[in-house]
């Protein structure tokens, strides 16, 4: 999930550099949503590694 949010991060920034807002922002707001669920579920992975161990 993560390279999917780095992939769409860089389609923003290709989009954003030849003046094509919609897709810019269209993307970034794409990449910011995967990064945050990436974000969660690697918290929920640690958290569970954690009550795994004991």
């Amino acid at each position: 999930m993560l390279y999917w949010a780095l992939v769409f991060l860089v389609v923003a920034l290709v989009a954003g550099a030849l003046g094509f807002g919609g897709i810019a922002s269209a993307s970034a707001g794409i990449a910011q949503i995967l990064f945050f669920i990436f974000l969660v579920l690697f918290a929920v992975s640690l958290i569970m590694g954690f009550v795994r161990r004991r």
